[in-house]
């Protein structure tokens, strides 16, 4: 009993918040898993040669998007927790709601493919995208109200107007997807060009 209860204290802190290790774990595994199944939503060209692959060109680089895409949540969201004291169940329910979008893009990925990147399947990529962000957002909120105003989170990311930004565009990319599909996918590649480079905001911040 003594030691479940030393336990317990373990991963808390003076404050009453839980450390985010676990969390930072869960989401390492969910992700992990996320990927894999991308990966298996690939389909292996019946033929032997490179030009079979040309039937599988728009999935493939649908995949990339979305690998990248998907990375690019796990690098900031593993910077973002390195740089966090401690959690709280706001935080535990942020989260979930971001990995929620996440494991979707497995799915949303098999639709482009079935439909022949039909405009609502390409409109629904964008709201798996844009959600996807509205979480990281939540999520990075959650942390900042829970270790506050002072925190390394806060002083990193500010009004952090590259994420609000990027939600503002998926929002107009998912509409426009009925009207050119190409521009609708043209804007989500310019949101992933504008992540590309790891954020470095929260590793400034814990430098120096």
């Amino acid at each position: 009993m003594a030691m479940a209860i030393r336990r317990v204290g373990a991963m808390s802190d003076r404050r009453g918040g839980m450390r985010p290790t676990r969390l930072e774990a869960f989401t390492d595994g969910v992700v992990a898993i996320i990927i894999t199944i991308m990966v298996l939503e690939l389909k292996v060209p019946t033929g032997g040669d490179l030009r079979d692959l040309e039937g599988s060109a728009p999935l493939l680089l649908a995949y990339v998007l979305s690998f990248i895409n998907v990375g690019l949540y796990w690098n900031n969201h593993h910077h973002m927790l390195h740089a966090t004291d401690r959690i709280d169940g706001r935080v535990l329910w942020a989260n979930l709601f971001l990995l929620f979008w996440l494991s979707l893009v497995p799915f949303v990925i098999r639709w482009l493919d079935e439909s022949g990147f039909a405009a609502g399947a390409t409109a629904a990529y964008g709201i798996v995208l844009g959600m996807s962000s509205v979480g990281y957002q939540l999520t990075e909120r959650a942390i900042i109200a829970c270790n506050g105003p002072g925190s390394a989170v806060a002083r990193a990311i500010r009004r952090d107007g590259k994420g609000w930004g990027s939600i503002a565009v998926y929002a107009a990319a998912v509409p426009l997807a009925y009207v050119s599909r190409w521009v609708a996918i043209a804007l989500y590649v310019g949101v992933v060009a504008l992540w590309f480079v790891p954020d470095r905001r929260i590793a400034r911040i814990l430098e120096g």
